[in-house]
């Protein structure tokens, strides 16, 4: 099989003296988070990104798929250059968010952070963010999976739901200089997750906190309930005030956001 180039090869320049200046290619994975997930703890593994043209079992939170024709979507796992204290794990998404936002807005790109993990333009998802581990005692080795839509494809508004929005709605962007623009943003953010309060703070900034409506639909429920997210608690837990009056604090386990 004749072997496709590669199409991030023409970063290192932009990249050199950051601490993500790795970028590993694969046309085809299953997905970049297991790729990832070997490698947590191996060392040189520190500031690697592996990015995908295409995965065949891409995953998003709580395993529900994220799939996408072969060039549709940026999809790639970045090994964060140092391990976190185990209990910053919390941290990684809701940092994640802020690093891609900043970088969308680079290029005109307005985007609005929905918790726990997503990014939305005009009220329909963008890109999402999934983290995944190595714990070794008080040290835990990161992976920051992303999955942004690029350019839109034929039948997407019927293959997913709910309707997906992609970049190109707003204008066309390559994924190289893209993803080159998320690690340089990322490169400089990581002093961020020293400072968790004004971390929080930069996430509730973006997500349009406090007043953005929720609708969340508790575990095992049939029915959501509406809100006004309040704030973001230390652990990632978002705090809401229903549409009785009552206040309520929901864990990253405890609903789904629906939009």
């Amino acid at each position: 099989m004749k072997q496709q180039p590669d199409p991030y090869a023409a970063l290192a320049p932009q990249l050199a003296g950051t601490r993500f200046s790795r970028i590993r290619y694969r046309a085809e994975t299953e997905s970049t988070n297991r790729d990832a997930s070997a490698l947590l703890g191996e060392p040189g593994s520190g500031g690697l990104t592996i990015v995908a043209g295409y995965q065949s079992a891409g995953a998003g939170r709580k395993g529900r798929a994220w799939l996408a024709p072969p060039e549709s979507a940026l999809l790639f796992t970045s090994i964060l250059p140092e391990p976190l204290p185990s209990a910053a794990l919390w941290l990684v998404p809701f940092w994640s968010a802020c690093v891609v936002q900043s970088a969308l807005a680079e290029f005109g790109i307005a985007t609005c952070a929905q918790w726990p993990n997503d990014l939305l333009l005009d009220g329909r998802k963008l890109a999402g963010m999934l983290a995944l581990s190595r714990v070794a005692g008080e040290r835990a080795y990161v992976g920051c999976g992303i999955g942004i839509n690029l350019a839109r494809y034929p039948n997407a508004e019927r293959e997913v739901s709910p309707p997906p929005a992609f970049c190109d709605d707003m204008r066309p962007l390559k994924a190289p200089e893209l993803l080159a623009a998320i690690l340089q943003r990322a490169d400089a953010l990581l002093g961020a997750f020293e400072r968790p309060a004004a971390l929080l703070r930069q996430w509730e900034a973006i997500a349009e906190i406090p007043g953005k409506p929720y609708r969340l639909l508790p575990e095992g429920a049939s029915e959501p309930f509406e809100g006004r997210a309040l704030g973001l608690e230390t652990g990632g837990a978002l705090r809401v005030e229903r549409s009785d009056g009552s206040i309520v604090v929901v864990g990253l386990g405890d609903v789904r956001a629906l939009r």
